[in-house]
């Protein structure tokens, strides 16, 4: 069984701390090509690692804020201008569509008019219920953030393996049950032991990371402040370039 391989092009928060970029994961399996997520810098973050987004089957958005869902009007228009041919699917929380479009029109008026050179299709994915994008399998949790539609945390699974994300969130028990056993288990850890609303912090996931089954955690989103902390040697942190196998 060939490897999957999941790579942080983006690991960094809304504000661009330590410099990073906002969050954008590439997971390359034999059956397909995703991203799961795509912050608005997200297509400089590919570029500058020599990802080709036609090569890209898919995107899973967690949640409708700009650093998670705000690249893709940016991905759509390079992907037009580049002639693209490869279909593309868009997956993510109810409203996905109307604010994607609405994010074309702001950025770059009447663009979300323009008939795609490609087939590009819009999957909305509804909580607690396994989806079909492609040959991957999407599972959606409902968590805790506001940002005015569904937030969700994202199980995947693809060629035998599963990677779950935690999306931005406080904490919810519904993160045990979508990294349940999973390979792979990337989560939010915005602060370190300062408590934010619809955030989660590293104290408080460390207060939880017995009841959690992954096989592994990497922690991701982090603020100028969790940055600054020496963390304990078995934590795993993501950072820009960052490469997990599984």
């Amino acid at each position: 069984m060939k490897p999957v391989t999941v790579t942080f092009l983006g690991s960094g928060d809304a504000f661009g701390s330590g410099g990073r970029f906002q969050t954008c994961v590439l997971v390359e399996a034999a059956s397909h090509r995703f991203l799961i997520d795509c912050g608005a810098s997200s297509l400089v973050a590919m570029k500058k690692a020599g990802v080709v987004p036609s090569e890209i089957d898919a995107i899973l958005v967690t949640h409708l804020h700009g650093d998670h869902f705000g690249g893709i009007p940016f991905f759509v228009l390079d992907a037009q201008f580049s002639k693209r041919e490869r279909p593309l699917t868009v997956a993510g929380p109810p409203g996905l569509q109307v604010r994607t479009r609405e994010a074309m029109e702001v950025l770059f008026p009447r663009s979300s008019e323009t008939q795609q050179r490609f087939p590009l299709e819009f999957v909305e994915l509804p909580s607690d219920h396994a989806t079909k994008v492609g040959p991957i399998r999407v599972t959606a949790y409902p968590v805790v953030h506001f940002c005015g539609s569904p937030p969700y945390a994202l199980r995947i699974e693809c060629d035998g393996r599963s990677i779950a994300y935690s999306g931005d969130t406080e904490w919810t028990d519904r993160l045990l049950e979508a990294a349940a056993c999973a390979d792979l288990f990337v989560c939010e850890a915005y602060f370190f032991d300062k408590r934010v609303r619809f955030h989660l912090d590293y104290q408080t996931l460390a207060a939880h990371r017995a009841r959690l089954t992954s096989r592994r955690l990497v922690l991701t989103h982090m603020s100028g402040d969790m940055l600054s902390r020496a963390l304990e040697p078995e934590t795993e942190a993501a950072y820009d370039g960052m490469v997990v196998r599984l």
